[in-house]
């Protein structure tokens, strides 16, 4: 399960950190968000250095569908109404100068990272009302839109809100060039801080300003974004013998479709869930069904799926860390615009090492609190948590190991106790902790992915244990 972009595109290997350092700028996480930032103070001088647990561009920048777009799903109304007119501009002229700045980057560089300018469209099967809504907010934002129901998709739509001059990429492609100058050490996972040094297994960096680029911040306080986010899931098939649509394409209904080209290739998501939350599996089928009624002659060549943070009142945070900690900075709660959102990050943590000016910050400021944008959310949230908790500590399953069937994972008691059991085609078992090594919550499995995914705060883990996304830090307890 590999997405297109890592396909085609191979990444030299960086060396492990073995040493201490000393730096201006130390940037964690080689995602998208962290290199860009880290390339911006590079070609302004600044001494940086980018630490990655893994390697750069394997964690959600490789299974984006990365679109570069300021259509952010039914945003802009929300906007003016939570924040006024004022912040939606600011979040408008954000994403219209992240499209520009990867237009510039790409031209300067010359990248050959099939970047295309395109249209973005919200559509709807059911009601025009949302986008109407949606279009006259989004003009008052400033940005370029129109309704219209003329569309290249394979069905009629009640409406649609296209915004012009929006763009697509190869990410990797991309990450791939912008990286090539700048310092990196692979495989160095940073595991705490402490002031203005970095804490690694094997190493310390000291840095004067302390960049959080790791998708959900691994630390826990302060900042406290654990309580502020969660995560969902979403899912991709890629195509061949499709068709080509012209343009981007997301579905304001609940369940529809997104839709993209690359190359000869046609992108087909959907599936969303919070993540913790696909017991009974079944997303990929739902797209391969869609895809046998939509293109009949199309082949599936890959398939992935992607995770989102998604905050209280669904703008990234990105800025100052925390009140308390003057020269740590964050970028996270992307939600579903990790392109776009990356690119901002890093004009506005830049332009804080800098100590210049940013007029598009104040909305994605992290110290930002709006009961009537946030409550909902929150009141979810903490209501999810409660229920991870709780039953992880108060119940038992019914069924035992000799009850599952091969190929299947689930929940089962064994020795009196709760285990998490996955059972390969062989009938080989592989037992592990169902407690999340976060804070605890009951991890739920996921058919789709063969994971363990946690539906408090979105941790997942492989079903031999191995952590694959954060907040937490540990793999599960195993069971010989």
């Amino acid at each position: 399960m590999k997405s297109i972009w890592r396909d085609d595109i191979e990444i030299s290997e960086r060396e492990r950190l073995n040493g201490d350092i000393k730096t201006q700028v130390a940037v964690i996480g080689g995602g998208l968000a962290g290199i860009l930032t880290a390339y911006f103070l590079y070609k302004q001088g600044k001494e940086v250095v980018v630490l990655e647990a893994k390697n750069i561009g394997s964690g959600q920048t490789q299974n984006t569908t990365a679109k570069i777009t300021g259509q952010h799903n039914l945003i802009y109304n929300t906007l003016i109404q939570d924040f006024g007119l004022e912040k939606a501009r600011q979040y408008a002229d954000a994403n219209k100068k992240a499209i520009l700045e990867y237009k510039r980057i790409i031209e300067e560089e010359k990248i050959h990272c099939q970047f295309k300018v395109c249209p973005a469209y919200l559509y709807s099967q059911e009601s025009s009302q949302s986008l109407e809504q949606e279009a006259q907010a989004a003009k008052q934002a400033g940005l370029d839109c129109s309704l219209t129901t003329e569309t290249n998709l394979p069905f009629p739509v009640k409406a649609a809100l296209r915004f012009n001059s929006q763009a697509q990429f190869h990410p990797l492609a991309f990450l791939k060039a912008i990286a090539e100058p700048l310092t990196i050490y692979e495989n160095t996972a940073a595991e705490q801080l402490d002031g203005n040094c970095v804490v690694t297994k094997y190493s310390n960096v000291t840095a004067e300003h302390i960049v959080i680029a790791t998708h959900y911040p691994f630390l826990n306080v302060p900042g406290y974004y654990f309580m502020r986010m969660h995560q969902e899931r979403s899912y991709v098939i890629a195509l061949k013998n499709a068709m080509q649509i012209n343009g981007m394409y997301l579905s304001v209904d609940k369940g529809g479709y997104s839709f993209r080209n690359s190359g000869d290739l046609l992108i087909l998501g959907g599936g969303q869930h919070r993540t913790g939350e696909n017991s009974l599996g079944g997303q990929y089928s739902k797209l391969r069904d869609a895809a046998k009624k939509f293109f009949p002659e199309s082949i599936e060549v890959s398939h992935w799926s992607a995770q989102d943070c998604m905050t209280l009142d669904n703008v990234p945070y990105i800025g100052q860390f925390s009140s308390s900690t003057q020269n740590w900075y964050v970028a996270t709660g992307f939600a579903k615009w990790g392109m776009t959102n990356s690119m901002i990050s890093a004009m506005i943590i830049s332009d804080g090492i800098l100590e210049r000016q940013n007029s598009f910050a104040p909305i994605f400021s992290p110290q930002r609190f709006k009961f009537s944008a946030s409550a909902k959310t929150l009141v979810e949230d903490g209501i999810q948590a409660v229920k991870g908790l709780m039953t992880e500590i108060f119940t038992l399953p019914e069924e035992e190991i000799n009850q599952l069937p091969k190929g299947h994972g689930g929940i089962v008691e064994y020795k009196g106790h709760k285990v998490g059991v996955y059972k390969d085609e062989t009938g080989k078992a592989y037992i592990v902790s169902t407690r999340c090594t976060h804070l605890g919550c009951q991890l739920e499995w996921n058919p789709d992915e063969l994971s363990w995914d946690c539906p408090c705060h979105g941790s997942r883990f492989d079903y031999k244990g191995n952590l694959i996304n954060n907040p937490a830090m540990e793999n599960l307890n195993t069971i010989k």
